[in-house]
């Protein structure tokens, strides 16, 4: 079964480009199985001959290509495409993955990898375009609404009943899907001041917001990384589509 939300998938176009034959069949055969349409190209100019045809939602890249670089045909379409670009790529460097992304690259997937996680890079991509296409003053997650003038969210359209503060922890979460963020970045993004005991405070209103998420049967729920932080990832104690 797939593991990635096919409504979303259903409306998603992928163009891969890899020199790698074999990958690149096998990453066009699982995209294909969630529900994407899927183009593939094995160098940078069949690549460029697919974007003169198609809009692709997101472009899973290989950095090393027969007639070029990856990082460059990055900057060269990154004024000419909305799609998000994922790195496919042994290098690991932090100069190479600055480059990258300060070229206009929105994540990396490093070689070697799991299948399972190229669809979840894959949909979190999709996802995050789906909310850039929502009106500025709503946000939405699956079957999660934000109204963020109102403060408010909602399930299915039954409201949470959320406090200020819980409101604006969920906001940050999904936002930040699947991503470790450390007590201190959300104490200040959701209270924008210091305060000494901040990890005791903040662990309240998690567990807080955890609970109504819990109590609605919500997909995601937010899990505590021991010595790091916190993480808003999908709930592995039950089967939901979003």
């Amino acid at each position: 079964m797939c593991i990635v939300n096919c409504e979303l998938q259903n409306r998603a176009t992928v163009l891969l480009v890899e020199d790698n034959k074999d990958l690149n069949e096998a990453n066009r055969r699982a995209l294909q199985m969630c529900g994407c349409t899927v183009l593939t190209a094995e160098n940078l100019a069949e690549a460029r001959e697919q974007l003169t045809q198609a809009q692709p939602d997101v472009i899973l890249l290989d950095v090393m290509l027969p007639d070029g670089n990856g990082f460059d045909f990055c900057e060269e379409i990154r004024g000419k495409t909305k799609a998000h670009i994922l790195f496919l790529t042994a290098k690991t460097a932090h100069e190479e993955m600055v480059r990258g992304l300060t070229g206009g690259g929105d994540a990396y997937i490093t070689k070697p990898f799991h299948l399972e996680e190229m669809l979840v890079k894959v949909d979190v991509a999709i996802r995050r375009m789906a909310i850039d296409k929502t009106p500025a003053n709503t946000f939405t997650f699956g079957n999660l609404t934000l109204d963020i003038i109102a403060g408010q969210a909602f399930i299915n359209g039954v409201d949470l009943l959320l406090t200020k503060k819980q409101f604006s922890l969920l906001l940050i979460f999904t936002r930040h899907e699947d991503e470790v963020l450390s007590a201190k970045q959300l104490f200040d993004g959701v209270w924008k001041q210091t305060m000494l005991d901040y990890d005791k405070t903040l662990r309240k209103r998690v567990s807080e917001l955890r609970s109504k998420l819990e109590k609605h049967h919500y997909s995601h729920t937010i899990t505590a990384v021991y010595g790091k932080g916190y993480r808003f990832e999908k709930r592995r104690d039950m089967n939901v589509e979003d």
